[in-house]
């Protein structure tokens, strides 16, 4: 594994009395690329990123079969964990940083549950027979849903390989926990829905249901197109939705509470397919896999994501000027994230520490630099 020629980041300076942290408004317009890792061919892609608990590890699943573990406290590359037989996408880690979870890409659609100390399986859980769309672990304790392509969402619990629970819902790509690990969302692609269910009463029928129909792009109103949503996330604090998307209306971030359209997140640019990866809903397809370019930062106020046409980030203040563009409620970009090398097709924060992962056929961390300013579009 060949690294970049930019030398680790120091370890930073010892907080003062005054200053125990640093409010990410503060510094938010200042992220800039510090260390960037090259992966082994020029044309293997990250597919997704996740950081643990502690945020001092990040791991990168590769469409090589390959899944890269990183120091990021250190801004160095520890090992590489094949699984080529099976391939690999959406790595997770679990509550302990020596272990992790990955849906395979080849052979069948297991779940995979590897120790990343001697790069051994702990377990299988069996069950999907399509794709696996995406994973999403409970921030409170060691269950996670799988979502499919075989229109079913499964619960699972890290100490039994069998299913405890299965929803059979339509085209169920994306599901999110919210921040009290009591409520799961999980985003119907061909419903335009959003469905809400109590994770005590999981094989209930959903308490809400959030039409997104009308948000659609003016192109799939009244017809049968899938809309290309990406990714679903809560904000930290739980008072907002956010539905990644590839359309040029933009990222749709929602009342949580209520489903109702906060504003369109439009990029700055029309986006380019080069750099943008395929929605779960148009598979099979050539673009590579992802989890989605967006992230919310840790205190839940602002999204960045890529700028759908160069290697710059872009962030969006969720508390900024909402402006009225004919119908819709657009936030524009506050600011961009200056980059020389690689793009965001990947995103994500480090909700632990200030700092930021992209990735596409590189990863990138990034760290507030006090020695610039914010550059507005």
């Amino acid at each position: 594994m060949a690294q970049g020629p930019s030398p680790p980041p120091p370890p930073p300076p010892p907080p003062t009395d005054g200053e125990k942290t640093r409010k990410i408004s503060d510094i938010i317009g200042t992220f800039r690329p510090t260390k960037l890792f090259k992966l082994s061919k020029p044309d293997t892609h990250v597919t997704s990123l996740d950081f643990d608990d502690e945020g001092l590890l990040l791991i990168a699943a590769c469409s090589d079969s390959s899944l890269q573990l990183y120091s990021a406290r250190d801004g160095t590359h520890q090992k590489q964990l094949l699984s080529q037989k099976y391939g690999c996408h959406l790595a997770r880690f679990s509550h302990h940083s020596e272990s992790l979870i990955y849906a395979s890409t080849k052979v069948d659609d297991t779940l995979r549950y590897l120790s990343t100390h001697d790069n051994s399986y702990i377990r299988y859980f069996k069950g999907h027979s399509a794709a696996v769309t995406d994973l999403a672990l409970s921030p409170r304790d060691d269950t996670f849903l799988s979502c499919s392509v075989d229109n079913t969402v499964r619960l699972w619990n890290l100490k039994s390989q069998y299913a405890q629970a299965r929803l059979n819902l339509a085209t169920p790509y994306l599901a999110a926990y919210d921040p009290s690990a009591t409520v799961i969302a999980i985003a119907s692609a061909s419903t335009s829905s959003i469905l809400l269910y109590d994770v005590r009463n999981y094989d209930k029928s959903p308490f809400a249901t959030f039409d997104m129909r009308q948000y659609d792009p003016p192109s799939l109103q009244g017809g049968n197109n899938i809309p290309e949503w990406t990714k679903l996330e809560f904000s930290n604090d739980g008072k907002s939705l956010l539905v990644t998307t590839n359309h040029v209306q933009g990222h749709l971030l929602l009342d949580a509470f209520s489903g109702e359209l906060k504003a369109h997140l439009p990029r700055p640019y029309q986006p380019t397919w080069g750099i943008l990866r395929s929605a779960p809903s148009l598979s099979p397809s050539k673009s590579a896999l992802g989890q989605g370019d967006t992230s919310f930062s840790p205190d839940g106020r602002y999204v960045t994501g890529s700028s759908g046409a160069d290697r710059d980030a872009v962030v969006w203040d969720t508390q900024g000027r909402v402006s009225k563009e004919g119908e819709r409620k657009v936030i524009r970009p506050m600011c961009s994230l200056p980059c020389d090398r690689g793009k965001g097709a990947v995103v994500l924060w480090n909700h632990r520490f200030n700092m930021m992962a992209t990735a596409d056929t590189e990863v990138i961390l990034w760290l507030p630099d006090e020695h610039v300013g914010m550059k507005p579009l």
